[in-house]
């Protein structure tokens, strides 16, 4: 009988164990995985023409997460796997999650890239995705109020050449803030994890 009672006693402390246990993980706080840019301010606003000849304000996409890419059409290796995880990572959204997304690449190349080409290179990926372009003096200063790096190299023999660049995807909360970035070849369904705590209004 005694020996009966340690084994019910037994299983009902595991029982609350486990009760406990799915509590702890159905409750506790969300946790980023991109990085925290903190203090958390205001986006700077990018005044760029698109392609259709709209100006893009970050003001105008409150209630959304814009998630800002700098790079160029040209770009043989790091824009290209960049927009396809973002792709990715879109796609590993509810729908009505997604809606809420916009991804824009910024040209950090305007020699090469007008507003039609880089337009055209972003909807190869997907056709939600907007292109950025403009003058030089208009992209330098959205470039300097991002803290992005861009050098040209040496062009070869038939002029081609290449951009170094920062390589940060940067995240916009749906206030206006911003709030992450995320390394060059962070997992999509990272991107999509921290995409869904914005939407949801968690702050870490």
């Amino acid at each position: 009988m005694e020996r009966r009672a340690i084994w019910v006693g037994a299983a009902g402390i595991i029982v609350i164990g486990l009760a406990a246990l799915m509590t702890v993980l159905f409750t506790a706080p969300k946790t980023f995985r991109g990085s925290i840019i903190e203090p958390s301010s205001p986006a700077p606003e990018i005044p760029l023409t698109t392609h259709s000849g709209e100006i893009f304000r970050v003001s105008d996409h409150r209630g959304s997460v814009l998630l800002l890419f700098f790079g160029y059409t040209s770009c043989p290796d790091i824009c290209p796997a960049t927009m396809a995880e973002l792709k990715q990572a879109r796609a590993l959204l509810r729908t009505e999650e997604a809606e809420r997304v916009q991804v824009v690449f910024i040209t950090v190349d305007p020699q090469r890239d007008t507003p039609d080409a880089i337009q055209e290179y972003v909807e190869r990926f997907d056709p939600t995705f907007l292109g950025l372009s403009g003058s030089q003096a208009e992209l330098s200063r959205v470039w300097q109020a991002y803290g992005v790096y861009r050098e040209e190299g040496e062009p070869n023999m038939n002029g081609w050449y290449e951009v170094s660049h920062t390589a940060r995807v940067y995240a916009i909360d749906p206030q206006g803030a911003l709030r992450l970035s995320f390394a060059f070849g962070t997992f999509p369904e990272d991107v999509a994890n921290d995409i869904r705590i914005l939407l949801g209004g968690n702050r870490n």
